[in-house]
């Protein structure tokens, strides 16, 4: 009986140790994305995200910027007509999020 109960104790130990070290990791990431947010930017004095100038980072920021935009929108229409107008929003949008940024 007694090995039973060491071998749960031992059990209990390494799961601990297991996760505790995930949830310390997640607060302090929690902490550190919450404090690099509030920061200025040193060239602009300006706080939030801005868009990047590479080329690549900025074409994965506006995908990734319109289907936010997308996903919050109602789904994609399938007559073409009304895909048009649904595209027009969706580029309207985005650039109200971006000019939203840049101020």
């Amino acid at each position: 009986m007694s090995e039973v109960v060491l071998v749960g104790l031992i059990m209990v130990i390494v799961a601990a140790c297991a996760f505790a070290p995930l949830g310390c990791f997640l607060s302090a990431y929690a902490k550190a994305k919450q404090t690099d947010a509030d920061k200025p930017f040193a060239d602009s004095g300006k706080t939030g995200p801005v868009v990047p100038e590479d080329s690549i980072l900025r074409r994965h920021f506006l995908a990734q910027l319109q289907s936010e935009i997308e996903a919050a929108l109602f789904p994609r229409p399938t007559d073409s007509m009304l895909q048009r107008h649904y595209d027009s929003l969706v580029a309207a949008k985005v650039e109200s999020r971006l000019q939203a940024l840049i101020k």
